[in-house]
């Protein structure tokens, strides 16, 4: 491994669950420095019969305990450009914002070598009352660059960010858009040997992330240090070399992007099977969300196993709580880590229509011969048509199996994947004349 710029040992982070408590009296204030004595040699006294868990964040149990992150440690080289995965929860932001220094953490010891710029969320850094203008020294000043390094990146900084109309305004008159532009413009181009980038690609339009995603190439082969926290496993293996999967706080798996990354997929719909329900709560509050997806044969029975020769139904149960003529609901079909195509009930002309408040049964029929055998991944998609992601949690959610069906020709029996390449099979006619 090239010289390590972060080290990371024992890393863990415990925050405490409940309600933020106001602002004491001075009163409870001298009361409370009194009592300090006295915890000191409740800590200090293994014998106490006072219980330990008042002394830990003034919590009255452990119970009010949340463990962010537990005992991680890794190391990355310079120049390296390590993806971090997980689902919503598992503790990819908060290793950011410790790395960061936003936060501390509650043990465990960081040693980072040179400048760390970081882009965690949209305008991270930024003053809403200050220009475009004066917002890109503001930054540049709080990563430790002085003015004329800020001034050498100006000019390409905001021709990076498309902003050259709007740079003398208030950022608070930015859209979200535009914010998370020179957002990432600024963080990218000023000299940083550390560079963390949180999931805000997903705001911007389609070519801005190709853009972006295109710099942070650029950046790690100048020999600056990356880590990328995305959903977009597509983003990942084609900028990172390495991935770690954090998994509850922990490190679940790390090394080469590719295993890294295969693991994640076959354990996130092993253990689903052929049907998916939606438990996650953050996105039960959005306009519309997925409850629940299922794979049928055409007799429609649930199933996991299909022949080619035999169509396959995805039926999507969507739950629309706002209506909206942007929504868009789809899937990716994925293989071996790529997706052999995107579809979106947009495509349909019957479906180019408001969905309407309500529950509703989507399907999706993928036709007989077309795919070539193997296993096969649904990745869901919900979104208001370039404006918000309904699922952030971008994963593969169902895996499926297509057996190849020897009726149509004798040879058919002895192909499988192996010694038929390609993500599809159709059945062409052939003929001789």
């Amino acid at each position: 491994m090239p010289d390590s710029v972060i080290k990371v040992e024992n890393l863990s982070k415990r925050y405490r669950l409940g309600t933020a408590q106001g602002y004491k009296t001075f009163r409870e204030a001298i009361v409370k420095a009194a009592k300090i004595p006295l915890r000191s040699f409740k800590k200090s006294n293994p014998q106490s019969t006072y219980g330990s868990a008042e002394l830990v964040a003034g919590c009255d149990s452990q119970s009010d305990n949340i463990w962010a992150l537990r005992d991680v440690s890794f190391e990355v080289g310079q120049g390296e450009v390590v993806g971090i995965i997980g689902r919503n929860g598992a503790g990819k932001s908060t290793l950011l914002k410790i790395l960061s220094k936003i936060t501390e953490p509650t043990d465990g010891r960081v040693e980072l070598r040179g400048r760390v710029g970081s882009l965690l969320e949209v305008g991270t850094g930024f003053h809403p009352e200050l220009t475009g203008h004066e917002n890109i020294y503001l930054y540049g000043a709080i990563l430790g660059m002085d003015r004329w390094e800020v001034t050498g990146k100006f000019d390409e900084i905001v021709a990076f960010a498309e902003l050259e109309k709007f740079i003398d305004a208030p950022v608070k008159r930015y859209s979200s858009g535009m914010y998370m532009r020179l957002a990432f413009a600024v963080a990218a181009h000023l000299e940083t040997e550390i560079l963390l980038v949180d999931e805000v690609l997903a705001v911007g339009d389609l070519d801005f992330q190709k853009k972006c995603l295109g710099k942070m190439d650029i950046v790690s082969k100048e020999g600056r240090t990356v880590l990328f926290v995305s959903h977009n496993m597509g983003a990942i293996r084609n900028l990172c070399d390495n991935a770690i999967l954090l998994f509850s706080g922990g490190i679940k798996n790390q090394g080469n992007v590719d295993e890294v990354i295969s693991g994640y997929e076959d354990y996130e719909t092993s253990k689903n099977g052929s049907i998916w329900v939606n438990d996650n709560l953050d996105e039960k509050n959005e306009i519309a969300f997925l409850k629940k997806i299922e794979l049928l044969n055409q007799d429609f029975k649930i199933t996991n196993t299909f022949s080619s020769s035999e169509s396959i139904l995805i039926k999507f149960t969507l739950v629309v709580k706002e209506s909206n003529d942007h929504l868009k609901l789809g899937f990716d079909l994925i293989k071996n880590g790529d997706i052999i195509f995107r579809s979106q009930q947009v495509d349909s002309p019957q479906m180019i229509k408001t969905l309407q408040i309500g529950t509703h049964s989507v399907f999706c029929e993928i036709p007989a011969y077309l795919l070539n055998s193997g296993i096969h991944y649904i990745r869901p998609l919900l979104s208001i048509h370039l404006q918000k992601l309904l699922i952030k949690d971008s994963i593969p959610v169902l895996k499926f199996r297509v057996v190849l069906d020897s009726s149509k020709s004798d040879f058919h029996f002895v192909l499988n994947e192996n010694n038929h390449p390609g993500f599809i099979f159709p059945y062409l006619n052939w003929k001789l004349e």
